[in-house]
């Protein structure tokens, strides 16, 4: 079976210093691996609600083409319900306990999204994860080789209130989340995105709800020069959580996002 492209990878300006990651935002499954999901179709679109970033695509490519910095964007069009590209390989990958690893089995409310079944999983992680990941790593070594650094804002975003399968139902929801790494989330680029966000309503917090930031495998832990924040809009902030559609707040946030491509 042919390698279908599951992603969009798109460059604004020469000489790219910032690669933009937008893993989440996906909707398109395909027809093969539909075939083995349970739900219905009207339980899939509402799995498709609950766990999709949508539009943080839209909200990335809007920041690139405001911003006066030159910019890769990398974004997936495959939901994650194919596969989720930012899941950890090994033991590290603690969501594995509830069926939320690389393949899901579970749904956002821990049902089941689909039957175990091993070779099917390990050919989905060839058929998308490993070229995937493979294509955010080039694009992070094409900067990395022509600057000596490079920046990565993982965007993601969440709804208002929490999912059954998140750990901690109790845990701060800002309107910014700021995810970050020991090694490769510097004090300057942490700084210059607190005040970039600074004012969104509901404020901004560290590593809550969700904590860490992506960075392609190969550079992970040991190469301080590739350089990683996530960010994680609250939904509210930019679309409608009932009808899905952006709204005006998702100006603001374009700005935003564009003002910290410019400061990294």
């Amino acid at each position: 079976m042919s390698q279908p492209v599951g992603w969009v990878s798109r460059q604004f300006g020469d000489d790219p210093t910032v690669v933009l990651h937008v893993p989440h935002g996906g909707l398109r499954i395909p027809a093969d691996v539909r075939s083995a999901i349970v739900l219905d179709d009207g339980q899939l679109e509402a799995e498709l609600a609950a766990m999709t970033d949508r539009h943080t695509d839209h909200l990335a490519v809007s920041a690139c083409e405001r911003s006066a910095t030159s910019t890769v964007v990398v974004a997936n069009e495959l939901s994650r319900l194919v596969v989720d590209p930012e899941r950890f390989v090994d033991e590290r990958e603690s969501m594995a306990e509830i069926g939320m690893g690389r393949v899901y089995l579970a749904t956002s409310t821990l049902d089941v999204l689909r039957h175990p079944d091993p070779q099917r999983d390990a050919d989905l992680v060839r058929r998308y994860f490993e070229p995937y990941e493979t294509a955010v790593a080039r694009a992070v070594d094409v900067v990395l080789d022509a600057n000596g650094h490079a920046t990565i804002l993982d965007i993601h975003s969440y709804p208002r209130d929490p999912l059954p399968y998140e750990r901690d139902h109790g845990a701060e929801r800002p309107g910014i989340c700021l995810g970050t790494d020991g090694v490769h989330t510097p004090r300057s680029l942490l700084d210059a995105a607190r005040e970039v966000f600074d004012g969104v309503p509901g404020g901004v917090a560290l590593d809550t709800p969700f904590a860490g930031t992506y960075v392609p495998g190969d550079h992970y832990g040991t190469n301080t020069a590739v350089r990683s924040l996530m960010v994680e809009i609250r939904r509210d902030l930019y679309m409608d959580e009932t009808t899905l559609e952006l709204h005006g707040g998702a100006d603001d946030v374009t700005a935003r996002l564009a003002a910290l491509i410019d400061r990294s």
